[in-house]
């Protein structure tokens, strides 16, 4: 099961072009797309995906995180486009999407380098199943070069550890329940975002093999959070959910 709090946060940033000559299918597969990253592209035939790529390469000085396409378009096919993109950019994370019909180009996109294939028409399970496979071999590749910070100023007397798990009032750590942290940990992820309630629920008893989601508990720990951290600004979302802002 993909765990979609984990999979926003590895499309966090993200940028994804699409390349498919079919209206229906590259209409389909941007509205799938466009739930999980921040920034979808499209093209039509290969020609047209190549030259966004250099544009967008020019333009924004990095390549595309992912690209998606087809194999039989015009101009320039899946197989000819791959080898231009592999050419210009080695590390290039690509997936193709393949038709049932196509099964005598797969090898040559297997020879090229192509690890996976998501098959036409979409099946939204294995779907977002390969983007998020995808999404987090590229996520921790990123993560071995870039040296994560792990302490967030909350306001003036207020830190979240993120490494640790643990808020420190006035360089003091405040001890807190288990759910107490999660809560935090959860809002914290991207701060200042919205979370709906389902998904409050739904981490925080993520792992809890004796209790079911409760909104009456959830209450309860942000009334306590609230007690025993006055100065955190826990935001309630009338009839959506809870933030916390920095101040």
């Amino acid at each position: 099961m993909v765990d979609y709090i984990l999979l926003e946060k590895y499309a966090l940033n993200k940028t994804v072009l699409i390349v498919e000559d079919d209206i229906n299918i590259i209409k389909e597969t941007k509205d799938l797309l466009e739930l999980v990253f921040p920034n979808v592209d499209i093209a039509y035939d290969g020609e047209e995906a190549f030259k966004k790529y250099l544009t967008y390469k020019k333009d924004n000085n990095k390549y595309y995180d992912l690209v998606l396409t087809d194999i039989q378009m015009p101009k320039l096919n899946g197989i000819e486009l791959t080898k231009l993109i592999y050419k210009e950019n080695k590390d290039q994370l690509l997936i193709v999407l393949s038709a049932y019909n196509e099964s005598k180009y797969l090898l040559e996109l297997i020879n090229l380098g192509i690890s996976h294939f998501i098959n036409k028409p979409l099946q939204y399970d294995s779907f977002i199943h390969i983007i998020n496979v995808k999404l987090k071999e590229l996520y921790l590749k990123e993560e071995d070069n870039i040296e994560i910070k792990s302490i967030v100023n909350i306001n003036n007397r207020l830190v979240w550890n993120k490494d640790n798990k643990q808020i420190l009032l006035d360089g003091s750590i405040v001890k807190l329940t288990k759910k107490e942290i999660l809560f935090i940990e959860l809002l914290m992820k991207y701060i200042e975002k919205t979370r709906t309630i389902d998904e409050i629920l739904n981490y925080l008893w993520f792992d809890d093999e004796h209790n079911s989601p409760d909104i009456v508990n959830l209450k309860n720990i942000i009334s306590r959070l609230r007690k025993k951290l006055p100065m955190l600004e826990i935001e309630n979302i009338y009839g959506f959910g809870y933030r916390i802002n920095l101040i």
